[in-house]
């Protein structure tokens, strides 16, 4: 068997830790689900034009499926620090680099590692 290459891995741990978000916040729905699939294949495409950006693809998968729920259906995730004002999404950071994670701009503080919401939203810790 041979083994997977690092561009694999990366796309594989990058749908998990969004996946895991997704699921932790209810709403990992086939069609969501499909939009993590989209866009792993276009960061694909993207890590294979520039391989050194690698490091980045969780945290661009997770902003591209930010993104395209905004799209469709709204703020996602919404902050679980910031108790009262208008609802608002936390953002992932850094916006290109490794070890991204969910902030809360508004508050000024990290949330959770992307992949590792679940007990911010006083759910679950990923298994």
């Amino acid at each position: 068997m041979d083994p997977i290459s690092p561009l694999e891995q990366a796309l594989h741990t990058a749908r998990a830790l969004v996946l895991a978000d997704l699921a932790s916040g209810e709403v990992a729905a086939a069609d969501v689900v499909s939009l993590v699939e989209e866009s792993v294949v276009q960061r694909r495409w993207w890590v294979e034009q520039w391989p050194d950006g690698v490091a980045y693809v969780a945290g661009l998968v997770a902003q591209d499926v930010q993104d395209a729920l905004l799209e469709r259906y709204g703020r996602w995730p919404i902050c679980p620090v910031c108790g009262s004002g208008d609802p608002h999404a936390l953002e992932v950071e850094p916006e290109l680099g490794p070890d991204p994670h969910w902030v809360c701009h508004k508050a000024g503080v990290k949330v959770a590692s992307v992949g590792s919401l679940g007990p911010a939203l006083g759910g679950e810790p990923p298994s």
